[in-house]
């Protein structure tokens, strides 16, 4: 079981998955918190789960599935972005992605153009507009 399973069993048919210690230790609660916290009406649910994150995984699905009110909930999970530029800077400096954002904004189009000539590693050939 992954953690959309037990959002959906939260959520929507309130049905109790958790049926035996297999499926207990696949239960994390970090992924079910993220996933309740994108909501106004279980945000603060989720949240209080993040204090208590030493209870036992049953207590915490068995918590939080009597709570939540039954709803279909969907989002886009957030995720962060690789810039192609970025990387870039990062693997032919070998900077942090920190320092690699701060020297980015320094170096113009030829710059970045060099770079990337320089890194790639053979294949296909991806010309750097």
């Amino acid at each position: 079981m992954n953690h959309f399973d037990y959002l959906k069993s939260i959520n929507i048919t309130k049905d109790d998955i958790m049926v035996d210690d297999i499926s207990e230790k696949s239960y994390s609660s970090y992924m079910v918190n993220r996933g309740l916290s994108y909501f106004n009406d279980t945000v603060a649910i989720a949240n209080e789960m993040n204090f208590r994150h030493t209870t036992p995984a049953r207590m915490q699905y068995d918590f939080i599935r009597q709570m939540v009110r039954k709803r279909k909930r969907f989002s886009k999970w957030y995720k962060s972005e690789k810039i192609e530029d970025l990387e870039a800077v990062k693997e032919y400096y070998g900077y942090s992605n920190q320092r690699a954002r701060e020297v980015l904004g320094l170096l113009s189009k030829e710059n970045l153009k060099y770079i990337h000539n320089k890194i790639q590693k053979g294949g296909k050939t991806k010309t750097y507009k």
